[in-house]
């Protein structure tokens, strides 16, 4: 965890390296959140369906993508919206009690997993029965991924997205 050892060694006072990512409040949030629930890159993360986990899935994406893998926050916010989707859905549409997050970086991409227990596929709705406040998410997945998909498990199912990265 190259990433987190940076943001560490930032909150020493004369620290020689200055990391790229700077900790504010809400990286401390962050960090805290990492700290208590684990690494999604490391394992699956699972999270109790209560209010707020979609905030905590949100946090723990955008740590990984910026401190953990040096990304941009851009599409650390990008990630963190469709990581909010995705486990919404799961929650909103299979009544899960948990949803497990999981991530993963591989050459040209980044690919974040959703498992829920439902073997129930998603769906994106037509448009014109969408409502004028929810109906979006898997609209949004197909818009600002590069491919989006579901997997069934011998229980429950696994959603993802993949978003092209470059690679320095």
């Amino acid at each position: 965890m190259a990433g987190l050892e940076g943001i560490e060694q930032a909150r020493r006072p004369g620290s020689p390296a200055a990391p790229r990512w700077t900790p504010t409040v809400e990286d401390e949030r962050a960090l805290e959140t990492m700290e208590s629930h684990g690494n999604p890159v490391d394992a699956e993360v699972v999270l109790d369906s209560a209010p707020g986990a979609a905030a905590t899935a949100r946090r723990l994406a955008e740590i990984v993508v910026v401190a953990e893998w040096g990304l941009s926050p851009h599409l650390a916010e990008c990630t963190a919206l469709l990581v909010s989707e995705l486990f919404g859905n799961a929650v909103e549409h299979t009544g899960a009690r948990a949803v497990g997050l999981r991530m993963h970086r591989r050459p040209g991409r980044i690919r974040v997993e959703v498992r829920d227990p439902s073997r129930s596929l998603p769906c994106m709705m037509p448009a014109f029965e969408m409502e004028v406040v929810s109906g979006y998410g898997l609209l949004l997945v197909e818009k600002l991924s590069d491919r989006w998909g579901a997997d069934l498990l011998p229980i429950g199912k696994k959603t993802w997205f993949e978003i092209r990265v470059s690679d320095r």
